[in-house]
């Protein structure tokens, strides 16, 4: 059986902290501190991201459906960084067009590598670390089932599953 990958924190940030490309850094933290699919990243616009309320509607999403994500505050500073348009797609390649989904998966694993990261690493295992981290925090699943755009609550709960090889821990804090 396929045993999902899941990156620690610290490794989280040591791929997003090696990115100095401020573009490559804006795909990692979507995927990550907003645990977007490829495709929602690569459809991500502009009029999409509610900067007032700290929100972003991920529409184009799997199964036709919308959802309401929170916008992180890391995130939300490099947007800024990075120069608000009113319009069109936040993350427009070289030529002007859509980022096509073999870059954003380059971006991944190069990346990975600069941080000498081990694992095998892909923009979904990003997604699952995202999921799981918040699991591991205390999120309540429900919510963590609607930040990913689950229909079912069986699909998150393969989260579970993951974030329970921390249990152990637990015994050390009593």
């Amino acid at each position: 059986m396929y045993k999902r990958q899941v990156l620690s924190r610290r490794e989280v940030n040591r791929i997003i902290d090696v990115t100095e490309n401020l573009k490559h850094k804006l795909v990692l933290m979507f995927l990550y501190y907003a645990g977007l699919r490829l495709d929602e990243v690569i459809n991500l616009k502009w009029q999409d991201v509610d900067f007032d309320r700290d929100i972003m509607h991920v529409k184009n999403a799997k199964g036709e459906k919308e959802r309401v994500i929170f916008l992180h505050p890391r995130l939300k500073e490099l947007l800024t960084l990075y120069g608000i348009k009113k319009r069109d797609l936040i993350l427009v390649s070289q030529r002007g067009g859509k980022y096509n989904k073999r870059t954003i998966q380059q971006i991944v694993k190069k990346t990975a590598q600069k941080a000498g990261i081990k694992k095998r690493v892909t923009p979904h295992v990003l997604r699952h670390s995202f999921a799981t981290h918040l699991l591991e925090a205390g999120a309540d699943i429900r919510y963590i089932q609607q930040l990913l755009g689950h229909k079912s609550l069986r699909t998150t709960q393969i989260y579970t599953h993951v974030a329970n090889k921390d249990i152990k821990k637990l015994a050390n804090l009593l």
